[in-house]
Protein backbone atom coordinates (compact mmCIF):
# COMPACT_ATOMS: atom_id res chain seq x y z
CA UNK A 1 0.00 0.00 0.00
CA UNK A 2 2.99 2.41 0.79
CA UNK A 3 4.07 1.98 -3.09
CA UNK A 4 0.37 3.33 -3.81
CA UNK A 5 1.09 6.49 -1.47
CA UNK A 6 4.45 7.58 -2.99
CA UNK A 7 2.89 7.09 -7.09
CA UNK A 8 0.29 9.70 -5.42
CA UNK A 9 2.84 11.91 -3.99
CA UNK A 10 4.85 11.53 -6.76
CA UNK A 11 2.12 12.96 -9.37
CA UNK A 12 1.47 15.68 -7.21
CA UNK A 13 5.43 16.34 -5.87
CA UNK A 14 6.27 16.31 -9.95
CA UNK A 15 3.91 19.01 -10.71
CA UNK A 16 4.74 21.25 -7.86
CA UNK A 17 8.04 20.71 -8.75
CA UNK A 18 7.51 21.92 -12.37
CA UNK A 19 5.75 24.77 -10.88
CA UNK A 20 8.59 26.04 -8.38
CA UNK A 21 11.38 25.17 -11.23
CA UNK A 22 12.91 28.39 -12.96
CA UNK A 23 12.65 29.38 -16.21
CA UNK A 24 9.93 27.28 -18.85
CA UNK A 25 10.09 23.92 -17.84
CA UNK A 26 6.91 23.31 -20.06
CA UNK A 27 8.80 21.27 -22.86
CA UNK A 28 9.06 18.06 -21.32
CA UNK A 29 6.41 15.14 -21.01
CA UNK A 30 4.12 14.50 -18.38
CA UNK A 31 5.45 10.95 -17.84
CA UNK A 32 8.32 12.46 -17.00
CA UNK A 33 7.29 15.24 -14.68
CA UNK A 34 5.62 12.49 -13.09
CA UNK A 35 9.12 10.14 -12.69
CA UNK A 36 11.02 13.26 -11.30
CA UNK A 37 8.04 13.36 -8.85
CA UNK A 38 8.51 10.24 -7.55
CA UNK A 39 12.04 10.44 -7.48
CA UNK A 40 12.27 13.32 -5.59
CA UNK A 41 9.68 12.25 -3.00
CA UNK A 42 12.19 9.09 -2.25
CA UNK A 43 15.57 11.10 -2.88
CA UNK A 44 14.01 13.94 -0.43
CA UNK A 45 12.98 11.72 2.06
CA UNK A 46 16.65 10.14 1.95
CA UNK A 47 18.11 13.39 2.09
CA UNK A 48 15.49 14.30 5.12
CA UNK A 49 16.79 11.81 7.42
CA UNK A 50 20.11 11.63 6.76
CA UNK A 51 20.33 14.56 7.91
CA UNK A 52 18.60 14.14 11.29
CA UNK A 53 14.83 14.51 10.48
CA UNK A 54 13.01 11.89 12.31
CA UNK A 55 9.42 13.28 11.68
CA UNK A 56 6.91 14.85 14.01
CA UNK A 57 3.37 14.24 14.43
CA UNK A 58 0.84 15.21 11.93
CA UNK A 59 2.49 16.54 8.98
CA UNK A 60 6.14 17.17 8.54
CA UNK A 61 6.68 20.50 5.93
CA UNK A 62 9.75 20.18 6.16
CA UNK A 63 9.90 16.32 4.62
CA UNK A 64 7.28 18.07 1.96
CA UNK A 65 9.75 21.08 0.89
CA UNK A 66 12.40 19.43 0.76
CA UNK A 67 10.77 16.33 -1.46
CA UNK A 68 9.55 19.27 -3.74
CA UNK A 69 13.10 21.06 -3.82
CA UNK A 70 14.49 17.91 -5.21
CA UNK A 71 11.85 16.98 -7.56
CA UNK A 72 12.22 20.63 -9.18
CA UNK A 73 15.95 20.05 -9.65
CA UNK A 74 15.03 17.28 -10.94
CA UNK A 75 12.65 18.24 -13.45
CA UNK A 76 15.30 21.31 -14.56
CA UNK A 77 17.87 18.49 -15.14
CA UNK A 78 14.98 16.24 -17.38
CA UNK A 79 14.30 19.57 -18.81
CA UNK A 80 17.81 20.58 -20.34
CA UNK A 81 18.49 16.88 -20.68
CA UNK A 82 15.69 15.72 -22.93
CA UNK A 83 13.62 18.83 -23.15
CA UNK A 84 12.22 19.14 -26.74
CA UNK A 85 13.29 22.86 -28.45
CA UNK A 86 10.63 25.20 -28.80
CA UNK A 87 12.46 27.32 -31.30
CA UNK A 88 11.59 26.65 -35.17
CA UNK A 89 13.34 26.72 -38.10
CA UNK A 90 11.93 27.35 -41.75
Amino acid sequence: MEIIGVIIAGVIIGLLGKFVAPGDRDNIPIWLTILCGIGGVLIGWFIYTAFGGNGSPGIDWVRWIVAIAVAAVLVMIASGVTGRSRARSL
